[in-house]
């Protein structure tokens, strides 16, 4: 199972490969698929792989003869991914739950999960599933993003929404979050049979032209907009402009210079 705050339905999707994928999404995923490539996999599972950003470059990178397998809890959203490859791609596309994986032991060289666990609601089953279906000396690799104060789009974004929702403010921007301390995630990978952990802190600074449309996209491209649908009363439209218009005053405008941080995890199956 997985949590309510990580349903991406509807049009969502779109709205996040569109909106989010190009400002937060693609220069990370290039990082991680180098990284995975760097072993020569030979079998590969993605976990949590979305509309298929991290997908399309661990295809360009990884070996012609991998194999790679791209699962999501969420259909829709690999409904996108599939429309970034050609018939001869070797990708399969698997709506599968990484806590309950339904693939075979020691199945894969390697597994990728980019900005995907902090949605899980047992981090450590997930963490067990990894180690169960990675074959000995199997790789997995894994991003999550740092804490709100060194990614100034979730601050904004609650400081917008709480003014909008002052008594009950939707809490989707706080989710993807929720990773940021690395001791219980280090302690997880140990006891779920993972060695050789290796964690490193990634800073960015993205030049974004288009501030409205990646305001657009925290809005309509998250679950974000289900829960300000819910609440109602309130344009998610007049939200977008108020937090394009922060972002502005804040981060610059021509382009708006966009700090984040994401943490990468790296672990050796024992």
């Amino acid at each position: 199972m997985t949590s309510d705050t990580a349903r991406f339905v509807g049009d969502i999707p779109i709205f996040y490969d569109r909106g989010l994928g190009p400002v937060i999404f693609e220069d990370y995923a290039a990082d991680i698929a180098h990284r995975t490539a760097a072993s020569a996999p030979l079998d590969v599972l993605e976990t949590a792989a979305g509309t298929g950003i991290v997908t399309r470059k661990l295809r360009d990178f990884l070996s012609p003869q991998a194999k790679l397998t791209a699962s999501d809890l969420n259909a829709p959203m690999l409904e996108v991914a599939m429309t970034k490859f050609g018939a001869t791609e070797q990708v399969i596309f698997r709506p599968a739950d990484a806590t309950t994986l339904p693939f075979d032991d020691e199945a894969f060289d390697a597994i990728v999960c980019q900005f995907g666990l902090m949605f899980f609601p047992d981090k450590h089953r997930a963490h067990r599933e990894a180690r169960r279906t990675l074959r000995p000396g199997g790789r997995y690799l894994f991003s999550v993003w740092d804490a709100p104060s060194y990614n100034p789009f979730s601050r904004i974004g609650l400081e917008v929404v709480e003014r909008f929702f002052p008594d009950d403010p939707p809490q989707f921007l706080k989710a993807p979050f929720s990773c940021a301390e690395i001791d219980p995630i280090k302690e997880s990978l140990l006891v779920a049979g993972f060695t050789d952990i290796t964690i490193s802190v990634r800073p960015r600074v993205k030049q974004v032209t288009d501030p409205t449309a990646f305001a657009k996209g925290l809005v309509f491209g998250s679950p974000l907009f289900e829960q300000i649908r819910e609440r109602g009363g309130v344009r998610p439209e007049s939200i977008v402009e108020a937090l394009a218009e922060r972002f502005t005053q804040e981060l610059g405008d021509n382009p708006m210079r966009l700090p984040m941080q994401a943490i990468f995890h790296e672990a050796r199956a024992a």
